[in-house]
């Protein structure tokens, strides 16, 4: 691999999360294209992208400091590293396309929702240029008239790659995005779909996340998904790492607390942008389909092979469904009508 800063990186698939990353890696130097939708390149290409943080850590990337492709072919063509951010059931889409147009020596890095992704772009490229990696945090993507966009991390937390593929870390380690290695990532990866389970939750209360883990009829339910996908999981043998460090039983303990006490337990978890939401309720607000089967519907799958029951997985995941085919935003149900059925 070249040195990081003449290493050529293209985002594919750059929303919320791939601007974030381009911009930070573009602020520190970083040969950085992204692979994007015409408007949103539009306006970069116009306003610039600005970037900014839980720390108060804002940058304006200037337009000429990012190259901006709507073309496939002309984005891939010349990547040496290929930062993989589209939807889950776009990765099979994204993998021909990186086959077709990308150099025989381009690698793949996954860094997605969901744990099948990297096995989905082994199927087109060989298996030494797939490497597989964690994004934890959230990220808001605003797009105002008239200025840049914006894209705001509104949660913490670290990246975590495959440790084998240190020279990744070295090239995605830049200011204000710390990266580190793991050594399971396949266990980081469902430790994170636990945590994720919420997001199903949140798309459809409709609610901020940290107002919706303010309310602990909410906080029941997210408990006991949680709770279903750890029984799931220890029943088909599958390892799972702790998210940032907590373990998901205590988290599903914590979740139960009254609310005065689930507050002063859970202040890190609960340092957060207070209007950020999931990333499915903005899907569904936008009429986009969701990634409900790639994280309930993976504990579903599971449980259908083990022999487990994960009813409340199962009626989020319908609930979901039901509100992508009606294409009206979020239903900004309450927890009894989620639970009424159960």
């Amino acid at each position: 691999m070249p040195e990081a800063e003449n290493l050529s990186i293209t985002i594919a698939g750059a929303g919320s999360v791939g601007c974030y990353m381009g911009a930070r890696l573009a602020a520190a130097g970083r040969n950085v294209t992204l692979l994007t939708r015409p408007a949103l390149a539009d306006q970069i290409a116009r306003y610039g992208l600005l970037c900014s943080d839980l720390d108060g850590n804002n940058t304006t990337i200037a337009p000429e400091r990012l190259k901006l492709c709507v073309s496939p072919a002309q984005a891939l063509a010349d990547a040496k590293l290929i930062l993989v951010t589209v939807k889950s059931h776009d990765t099979n889409a994204m993998a021909a396309l990186i086959a077709e147009h990308a150099g025989d020596d381009a690698v793949a890095a996954s860094l997605q929702n969901g744990v099948a992704n990297a096995s989905v772009l082994r199927r087109h490229l060989a298996p030494n240029r797939v490497v597989d990696a964690m994004v934890p945090f959230n990220v808001i993507q605003r797009r105002p008239p008239d200025a840049a966009p914006r894209v705001h991390r509104a949660t913490g937390g670290v990246i975590l790659v495959e440790s084998k593929a240190g020279w990744l870390r070295s090239v995605l380690n830049v200011p204000h995005m710390p990266v580190a290695g793991h050594d399971d990532i396949e266990a980081v990866l469902w430790g994170k779909l636990l945590v994720n389970l919420n997001n199903g939750l949140n798309a459809l209360s409709g609610l901020p996340i940290f107002e919706q883990l303010g309310d602990r009829r909410w906080r029941v339910l997210v408990s006991r998904q949680l709770s279903e996908g750890l029984t799931v999981l220890n029943a088909a043998g599958i390892r799972y790492a702790p998210y940032e460090g907590v373990p998901q039983r205590v988290l599903a303990l914590a979740m139960r607390l009254p609310d005065p006490l689930f507050r002063a337990a859970a202040r890190r978890m609960l340092s957060m942008d207070k209007s950020a939401r999931s990333s499915m309720w903005e899907d569904l607000q936008a009429g986009r389909r969701t990634e409900i089967d790639h994280l309930q519907g993976e504990i579903i799958r599971l449980a259908d092979n083990v022999q487990r029951l994960a009813p409340l997985n199962r009626r989020v995941r319908d609930l979901v469904k039901e509100a992508e085919r009606a294409r009206q935003g979020s239903p900004e149900l309450s927890p009894e009508a989620v639970w009424e059925r159960l």
